[in-house]
């Protein structure tokens, strides 16, 4: 890349970034209403789309990145840059021939018969090219732009820049966003697409993920071919999963298919492991039988076994009401700014436990949305990028299913997905569950009935007969009251089972149910006994 492109790319960036809090400054010190200042970033919006068109390179995919970030950046300026599209003219054959025999040698480069010089596909990091091995088989080479390394260097160099100068001088609160961190998550990310040899890694950790699913494929990686600019894979004839046209003319089901997709990804969102973090309809595509065909694994998020245990602290803290457990797990995920206290937490944690969901659903989702959002807004926090990939996996998805499914609530598709998760189940989730019946009223009244059961044992200990004698009265209520609650409990128990059709639980219901139906009868009759005994005075 000549010099004076260099100098002229990195002045673009700075220049914008510069002119956006001149601006910043002017309508705060001019004090515009909240209406004008949502326009002027309308307006930033606009021009910041304009320049990362212009000057493509990873900038699109920083768009894309900040697109994502709604916890931090003005509605009307995400509203500007969602729906970035990462498509980039192809580079010259020639220059991508060059990049290939680096990676490759003569060695390597005789295993392959011929490449088709046209790009089938290509985007600000690669580009991917249709070819034939010597043995015959058809398969996809991904190459690494030939500029992209000197690209990266002088658009991270300017955004550097541009941090620093927002940290200082940015006319936001103080601690509302942590400009080194938000640097250092969007770097990670990005110098991670760029090595392809992870990018191998990611995609053969999910080929042993789904190679047991009949109808969930990812593509065969050829190992002995790829580098850390050169990704070679089987090619996969496939159309885009929202593809309705193509559904509708092979006899396919779009109800069919978006349950398959969700339970793709169930295991990808809630267990500990790597999820695709990226998977539009160009990376999400299905072919003729209706299997779905799972593409570039450039972009993942993950979720570590200590993500994955403080996620269960967190929910088990709003399950059992304690807020300050919830508030110090919020803090290890990293959702807390620097210096902020997990105190302030726990009064937002307690308002969203006991938050009326049934008037939420009510609500036109707008506002709903909308009021969720101003809560967070009002917080100590920031998002990390790992859980914000895990929100826009989520919410890519969610659009997909909506295609796919139309007449169908996302809820409806979700809650038997969610189930069947639930079954394959270890014990962590069994686990979960217990801890969350342990937070119910119907088990602190079992607690406390327990607790007058050790009572009349404290009592004779103390030789308190007139108190004994009243503890034996509650004994008898209580057994009455515990073998009540225990076919209730039991019931409920029988009827889970029926639902997740687990034959273990659909036995140890109704037998539980039977035993203490019998110890209220038993119960019952022990107490008319004792009470006509009681009331002729033949009990000391």
């Amino acid at each position: 890349m000549k010099q004076n492109q260099k100098v002229w790319r990195a002045w673009k960036v700075l220049s914008l970034g510069i002119s956006i809090v001149i601006r910043m400054y002017w309508y705060r010190f001019r004090r515009k209403s909240p209406a004008e200042n949502a326009k002027l970033w309308g307006r930033i919006g606009k021009e910041f789309r304009t320049v990362l068109f212009e000057l493509n390179g990873i900038l699109i995919k920083v768009g894309q990145l900040m697109s994502i970030r709604e916890d931090l950046l003005p509605k009307t300026f995400i509203a500007e840059i969602k729906g970035l599209v990462d498509s980039v003219p192809p580079s010259p054959w020639e220059k991508i021939e060059q990049v290939l025999r680096e990676e490759w040698g003569p060695e390597k480069k005789s295993l392959v018969q011929s490449i088709e010089p046209v790009a089938v596909a290509s985007a600000s990091i690669g580009e991917v090219y249709k070819a034939t091995l010597e043995d015959g088989s058809i398969v996809a080479i991904k190459v690494q732009r030939p500029d992209i390394q000197e690209l990266v260097r002088i658009d991270f160099w300017s955004l550097g820049v541009l941090m620093k100068f927002a940290k200082y001088v940015a006319p936001i609160p103080k601690g509302f966003i942590d400009f080194n961190k938000l640097y250092t998550e969007v770097r990670q990310v990005i110098e991670a697409e760029l090595d392809f040899e992870q990018e191998r890694r990611s995609a053969e950790i999910f080929q042993r993920r789904f190679e047991h699913e009949d109808r969930v494929k990812v593509p065969r990686i050829y190992r002995e071919l790829s580098t850390e600019r050169v990704l070679v894979l089987e090619w996969i004839d496939a159309h885009r999963v929202n593809d309705l046209e193509f559904i509708h003319q092979h006899g396919l089901s779009g109800e069919e298919i978006s349950d398959r997709l969700l339970r793709s990804f169930f295991s990808q969102w809630l267990e500990a492991g790597i999820f695709h973090a990226d998977p539009h309809a160009g990376n999400i595509l299905i072919q003729q039988d209706g299997t779905i065909v799972m593409l570039d694994f450039g972009m993942i998020g993950e979720i570590s076994e200590s993500d994955a245990t403080l996620f269960r602290q967190l929910l088990e803290g709003i399950l059992l009401k304690n807020y300050a457990k919830a508030a110090e797990a919020f803090q290890y995920l990293g959702f807390l700014l620097p210096g902020t206290n997990p105190k302030q937490m726990e009064p937002t944690l307690r308002e969203f436990a006991t938050m009326d969901w049934e008037r939420l659903k009510q609500m036109d989702m707008l506002d709903a949305q909308k009021m969720i959002q101003d809560m967070v807004r009002s917080l100590p926090v920031q998002v990390p990028t790992r859980f914000v990939f895990l929100g826009r996996s989520f919410a890519t998805v969610e659009g997909l299913l909506l295609s796919l499914n139309p007449t169908k609530e996302t809820i409806d598709i979700l809650k038997p997905a969610f189930f069947d998760w639930l079954k394959t189940s270890d014990m962590n989730k069994w686990e979960l569950l217990v801890k969350w019946f342990q937070a119910q009223p119907v088990y602190r009244s079992i607690q406390k009935i327990v607790e007058y059961i050790e009572a009349p044992v404290k009592a004779i200990e103390q030789k308190d007969v007139h108190h004994f004698q009243t503890m034996r009265f509650t004994v008898f209520e209580s057994h009455k009251k515990f073998a009540m609650y225990g076919v209730l409990l039991f019931t409920g128990v029988w009827v889970v089972g029926e639902v997740l059709d687990e034959n273990i639980v659909s036995i140890i219901g109704p037998t539980g149910l039977v035993i203490c139906a019998i110890s209220y009868i038993f119960t019952s009759i022990r107490f008319k006994k004792w009470w006509r005994q009681a009331s002729l005075g033949k009990i000391d």
